[in-house]
This record gives C-alpha cells, structure tokens and sequence, in this order.
C-alpha cells in the first residue's frame, strides 16, 4: 500500500517561500509520476507540477512555471515542491498524489490513485 504524507505548508507572505515535502512509502516507485495539485476553496482541484520518478521529466501548469520548482529524491523517496515569489492566489490546500502506470506526466487528478492528506498554504499581503 503506498502512502503519502506532505509537510511544510504555512503562512508566509506574498513574495516570500515555502518548501513543500512529499514522503513516499510502500512500493517502488520507478513507473510512477508524482504530482502536486492544490485546491482553493469554492475551485476544483487543479494540476500544478509533476514528475516522472525514473526520468525526472517535469511538467508545471502555466501559473507557476518559473516560481515552482518539483525535485525527487530517490533515496529518501521524497518529493519536494520549492515555491518561490509566492502569489496570494497561490494560496490553498496541497495534495501530493502518485500515478502507478505513468508513461508521462498528466495532469488529469483521475490518473492519480495515490493521494496524501494535504498541506496548508496561506499566503498572506
């Protein structure tokens, strides 16, 4: 059984950092894609980045791209979301999800049958 469990969300102001960590346990997890998805309240859950585990290939929705960097650790099997020059609308709830069958990145949330509890973002003015 996989399981994920994110740390680091919290408040920070606009502009500031945050680095989220995703730790991975139970399998092996060289087929899978990784993703972080995030849901405000009152929106869908939305795609923000992924990566291939073997690969390392990255895909980041369009809002993030140059502010959000995604990295793994294969060792410690850890996953990590770098957030940098943090928006108020980045604020929202951050899932760590992982997709057992991934030839490539998606960013469709069905893909994903693997999720965390979610981390905490509040970014603040």
């Amino acid at each position: 059984q996989v399981q994920l469990v994110e740390s680091g969300g919290g408040l920070v102001q606009a502009g500031g950092s945050l680095r989220l960590s995703c730790a991975a346990s139970g399998r092996t997890f060289n087929t899978y894609a990784m993703g972080w998805f995030r849901q405000a309240p009152g929106k869908e859950r939305e795609f923000v980045a992924g990566i291939r585990w073997n690969f390392g290939t990255t895909l980041y929705t369009d809002s993030v791209k140059g502010r959000f960097t995604i990295s793994r650790d294969s060792a410690k099997k850890m996953v990590y979301l770098q957030m940098n020059s943090l928006k108020l609308e980045d604020t929202a709830v951050y899932y760590c999800a992982a997709d057992p069958q991934a030839f490539r990145v998606t960013t469709s949330d069905v893909a994903y049958d693997y999720w965390g509890q979610g981390t905490q973002v509040t970014v603040s003015s």
